[in-house]
Formats: C-alpha cells, structure tokens, sequence
C-alpha cells in the first residue's frame, strides 16, 4: 500500500463540499493509520481486552460504508461480507485467511461506490432505505453520520497504533 494522501478539507466550501471533504478527510486518516504496517501488526489486537484491530477496523468501515451507502441511501439487498447473525462482530474475528490486501481494495472499492451513488443525491434527499424505525434519512444526515463514525473509529486506531510502534499523530 502506498502512503495514502489526506487533503485538508475547505474552510470555505458549500455545504455538500464541506462535507464530502471532511468524510474523505477521515477516510483517509484510517488508511495513515494504516500505512508503513506489515500483515502481522494490521492484524494485532493490542489494547487487551479488545479484539479491535486495524485490519478489524477496515473490514468493519467496509460493513459501514455497504450499510449506509448501498443498504440504507440506494435501497439495495446486500448480504454482509464479514459478519453473519451467528456472528454479528464477524468483522473483528480474523482468521488465517483473512488479508489487508483483500480488506483494503474492498474498502477503496465501497468508498468508490459510494461517491458514486451520493452524487445521484442532493444533501435533502431521503434514502430509498428506511430506518429501524421506518424513516427515512437524508443525505446530509448519512454523510454527517459517516464523518462521526470514521472519527469514532479513528480514535480507536490511533491508540492501536501507538501500541504497535509508537506512532502518534492526527
């Protein structure tokens, strides 16, 4: 993997910019997270007792991303890839055939679609998808969630970096 270019967002963009910068803003922060690391070290859990991982936490956005931009926005039918009902944290639970390279290209691929899907939408367009509760959502909300999530997300990565080799940093 190549070390990942993270571009600050606007300080004066439109709203859809806004957002969009500071979503990509935090993509990119978890693949920093990420970047330089060799299988073994994306794969440790190093803050006992939690099984989060960087490699987890990848396949985990993957779900995240499939979640709201294909199930919830577009209304589509997408089985997970990486949890099943017997096993709703299936994401962190590695296994010896699970890979970075298969976690990364899958996650660029999902955050490629949906950039795709998004720019069909305008921020107060409602989701095709209904929440648990039969709402829908609007982009605005989707996007203003995705950002709480990776930045939630990060918190975590950058304390399992540290551990993994002291690296520190936004």
């Amino acid at each position: 993997m190549t070390t990942p270019e993270r571009k600050e967002p606007s300080l004066t963009a439109d709203e859809r910019t806004m957002l969009e910068g500071w979503l990509d803003y935090h993509r990119a922060t978890l693949a920093l997270k990420c970047a330089g690391l060799d299988e073994q070290q994306l794969r440790a859990a190093t803050v006992p007792p939690s099984e989060l991982s960087l490699l987890g936490l990848v396949r985990h956005l993957v779900e995240v991303e499939r979640g709201w931009f294909r199930e919830v926005l577009a209304g589509e039918e997408t089985p997970p890839l990486y949890f099943s009902e017997e096993d709703p944290d299936g994401e962190f639970h590695l296994t010896d055939a699970d890979t970075w390279d298969e976690a990364y290209s899958t996650w660029q691929r999902e955050i490629a679609y949906a950039r795709e899907v998004a720019a069909g939408y305008a921020l107060d367009d409602l989701s095709k998808g209904l929440s648990r509760r039969g709402e829908h959502f609007s982009l605005r909300w989707i996007y203003t969630h995705m950002i709480e999530e990776y930045a939630r997300h990060n918190g975590h990565a950058d304390l399992i970096r540290e551990r993994i080799d002291g690296v520190t940093g936004e």
